[in-house]
This record gives structure tokens, C-alpha cells and sequence, in this order.
């Protein structure tokens, strides 16, 4: 199977439901961030291998790309370099990028933050998280600071080693602080900002399996607390907000170690905090993207296969709850 990592970069267009291809990156890279800057520009940083075969060392450079000019550029390059990593933008427009993998082989996280100014291009240091972690989630809050969930200290999910913990970003003190603790341990899960202010923790792994539990946390108390959980198991799956208000859980994997992916997908809705299903992707995929577009239609696109990685793309249409392809 061929997952080297790759530098090549493609635009979908919705009013032609096609691909085409743009600018590559100056690097090949594996789980990288990309973040929407204020601009228009998308930061990428960081990233290393995609093969846990061939290892080989983690990159600290970063680029951006300009949508104007379909052209990717270097930019400062990050004092430590990361992959599993978060990238968060900031309301000043800066992007905070928090803990991830430092190291080749990936068996070391690590808690150190950095600060990427796009006025300047550069990269400077942010005061540290409490507990060092790769392959957590940080969702921007809506009063604008950050909160940073779970994740795996060890890297690559050592088993008994993922963390409940979370902290609370704040760019007013430019400090991390503890917040609520999950009810169990969680990495490689989804987090997504729902409408009403509270963040919809979802599936991922605890160190012994693939879960299906899901968590609110509260940013007002400061708490997390139970809802429904999916109706399936899965980790590195996506989770989507949609117009109205609900989540698109689609993907990822059932167990992950056996690669049982999954072509199935499921809403939640905060109103009556329960999942339920909807129509099924003609793909099992994980580690997958998805994408809302402004017609309110979700795009999945890529990720892993049973059999090999996967160049097709999928359009969910929240209307008829169907999948259809894309491109």
C-alpha cells in the first residue's frame, strides 16, 4: 500500500462538482494543519511521514497558500517541529499551535505552544499547556478562547496513556489553565462548537479500543457532561456543524487495528441530545476531510480505505440525508 506523504494540492469547485489541480507545497507532508487565516491565506505547518514503516524526521517549516495566485509560499518556521499537533486561529488573527509529536516514530508528545503572527510571518513562543499531548482536539470558543481536550501524552496511543484532562487557553493572559476533566480518557476523538455555545466531544480511543461515548463540555461551569452515545464505535472520524444546528458524524474507524473502516454516518441533534443514523457513504474511509460548503451540502474528501488510500470525494446533502459522488 503506498502512503508516503505527499506535496500536492487540488481545488474543489461546487458549481462544477470538480477538482482541479493547484500550486503543491514546498514539502511533502503528513498530518499537518491547515488553518483559514483572516486574509484568505491557509497556514500549513508542520507534519512528518505517512508511514509508521518508514519513519523519518518531522518537519518545523510552514507554508502558505494564497488562493489569488494558487501558489504555495514559505513562511517562519516553528521553533519545534510537530505533527498530531492542533492549529487554532485566534480572534487577533494570530494562530495558536499547541503540543503534538516531536520527535521521529512518534513516542514522544510534548506541551510547548507557539504563536504564528501572520503581519510578521513568524513564530514566536506561547507559555505551555499543563499536560503534554498529541492527537487531541482545540475548538475555538465563542468567547474566544480555546479549549484543548484529551489526546495521547506517549504519542501514537500507548495503551493506558490518553489523557481526560483539558485546559482553557486564554489569549488574553497568553496562558493555558486547567478546566473540567472528561469522564474518561479520549484521543484521536472529534470536538465540534455547537450553536448554543457548547462543545460536542465525540468517539476516539482510551487507550484500550475504539469508543462510542460522546461529552458536552460547558464553557459557562467550566464542566463536561454525558449525553447519547453514537451508535457505532469510531475513531478519527469527522464531525461536521450543519446549518441548522445538528452534527454529520461520518466514518472513521470501527476498529481501527483491524482496518474495519466505515462507510456509515450519524447526526446529532443538541436539542434532544440524541445520534441517530443517516444514509451511508459509498466509502469506508477514515482520516478522511469534510468541509461545509455554503450551500449547506458537506464535503468528504480522501482518507484511508480498507485496501489503499482513497482520490474520490463524497457530497452530503442534509435535505435527503444521501450521500453522492463528487468530482
Amino acid at each position: 500500500m503506498n502512503d508516503e506523504p505527499l506535496a500536492s494540492a487540488v481545488i474543489y469547485d461546487p458549481a462544477k462538482n470538480s477538482f482541479s489541480a493547484t500550486g503543491s507545497m514546498g514539502a511533502a507532508r503528513a498530518l499537518f494543519t491547515a488553518t483559514t487565516l483572516a486574509d484568505g491565506r491557509v497556514l500549513v505547518t508542520g507534519g512528518g511521514p505517512a508511514t509508521w514503516s518508514k519513519p523519518g524526521p518531522l518537519l518545523a517549516s510552514a507554508e502558505l497558500y494564497d488562493p489569488r495566485t494558487g501558489s504555495f509560499t514559505p513562511t517562519g518556521s516553528m521553533a519545534t517541529p510537530r505533527e498530531g499537533h492542533s492549529a487554532t486561529l485566534l480572534p487577533d488573527g494570530r494562530v495558536l499551535i499547541a503540543g503534538g509529536i516531536d520527535t521521529s516514530g512518534g513516542s514522544h508528545a510534548v506541551a510547548s505552544a507557539e504563536l504564528y503572527d501572520p503581519k510578521t510571518g513568524k513564530f514566536s513562543p506561547a507559555a505551555p499547556m499543563a499536560d503534554a499531548r498529541s492527537f487531541h482536539t482545540a475548538t475555538m470558543l465563542a468567547d474566544g478562547r480555546a479549549l484543548v481536550a484529551g489526546g495521547d501524552p506517549a504519542g501514537w496511543a500507548a495503551t493506558g496513556q490518553i489523557l481526560a484532562s483539558a485546559e482553557i487557553y486564554d489569549p488574553g493572559t497568553g496562558k493555558f489553565t486547567t478546566t473540567g476533566s472528561m469522564a474518561g480518557p479520549r484521543g484521536d476523538h472529534s470536538a465540534t462548537l455547537l450553536a448554543d455555545g457548547r462543545v460536542l466531544l465525540t468517539g476516539g480511543e482510551n487507550g484500550n479500543g475504539t469508543i462510542g461515548s460522546a461529552e458536552l463540555y460547558d464553557p459557562k461551569a467550566g464542566t463536561f457532561g454525558s449525553t447519547s452515545s453514537m451508535t457505532v464505535v469510531r475513531v478519527w472520524q469527522t464531525a461536521t456543524l450543519l446549518a441548522g444546528g445538528r452534527v454529520l458524524i461520518a466514518g472513521g474507524g470501527g476498529n481501527y487495528s483491524n482496518r474495519e473502516f466505515l462507510d456509515s454516518a450519524e447526526l446529532f441533534d443538541p436539542a434532544t441530545g440524541t445520534f441517530t443514523k443517516t444514509g451511508s457513504m459509498a466509502e469506508q474511509r477514515t482520516y478522511q476531510t469534510s468541509t461545509l460548503l455554503t450551500d449547506g451540502r458537506v464535503l468528504i474528501a480522501g482518507g484511508y480505505g480498507n485496501l489503499a488510500p482513497l482520490a474520490n470525494a463524497e457530497l452530503y446533502d442534509p435535505t435527503t440525508g444521501t450521500f453522492s459522488p463528487a468530482g
